[in-house]
């Protein structure tokens, strides 16, 4: 398969702190690759890396093969990168429609737009109701962001980034907070986007994880320690002693 992104010895220094350390990581096309580790562990700072917040301080990252390592964050959200964040950041004085249809309108570059009624307007209105119907959330569309509930929240905030239309998608624990019925809901929606974008999940809940990722990266201190299948990453001793709980870090 086709790698849509890849990391390429990527390092990261904050002070005396090692936040990443000449990290490869890649993944490919129709594949979600999850990223899992302890608190500290770097995934945030890569996650700020890949996305262009931050600069890494040796190392490359290429998107669909382009060099994208200097690029600011909305040139990369140009070229189809896409994320999502620990906290909603979803506009929560607007309707779930409005939400969606400011995310097409924006990628459309049709500020003019902004005097027109969305709901007026076909090229808004027709692609925003298709994502709330795939997101199951078109019954919300005229309920305030304000006023759903945190994983109702979560999947908007999904629905806007699929607005952009992406080429790729880095999601930052979209299951944190999330009740177990909208986190079925997501695994659901997840497990098919993956045959669309590459996706690339950062993650705590293990059960989400080992249920959608193809393949599973773990950090530790900013150190990839393993990379595999889920299978391969739960049998591995590293693994097991410093991250899923084994103290013998060997199997059962």
């Amino acid at each position: 398969m086709t790698a849509l992104l890849q990391g390429r010895g990527l390092s990261k220094r904050f002070g005396a702190v090692v936040a990443t350390a000449d990290l490869d990581i890649e993944v490919r096309s129709g594949e979600i690759h999850a990223v899992i580790g302890p608190n500290g562990a770097g995934k945030s700072t890569l996650l700020s890396l890949l996305s262009g917040e931050i600069r890494p301080d040796s190392g490359r990252i290429l998107l669909d093969g382009r060099d994208v390592t200097r690029m600011p964050v909305h040139r990369r959200a140009r070229l189809g990168l896409g994320r999502t964040f620990q906290v909603s950041s979803v506009l929560a004085s607007f309707t779930v429609f409005e939400n969606v249809a400011i995310a097409i309108q924006a990628r459309l570059r049709s500020g003019w737009r902004l005097l027109k009624p969305a709901d007026a307007d076909p090229e808004l209105n027709e692609p925003a109701r298709l994502i709330l119907e795939r997101l199951s959330l078109l019954e919300l569309a005229d309920r305030r962001a304000a006023e759903l509930a945190h994983g109702e929240r979560r999947l908007l905030e999904l629905a806007v980034t699929l607005a952009t239309k992406p080429k790729f998608l880095l999601l930052d624990e979209p299951f944190a907070g999330v009740a177990t019925g909208d986190g079925e809901r997501l695994v659901r929606i997840l497990d098919l986007a993956r045959h669309e974008f590459g996706l690339l999940l950062v993650e705590h809940d293990m059960q989400a994880v080992f249920r959608l990722a193809d393949r599973v990266t773990v950090l530790v201190q900013g150190r990839c320690i393993a990379t595999g299948t889920p299978t391969e990453v739960r049998a591995d001793r590293a693994v097991r002693a410093a991250y899923l709980g084994d103290p013998r870090g060997g199997a059962d």
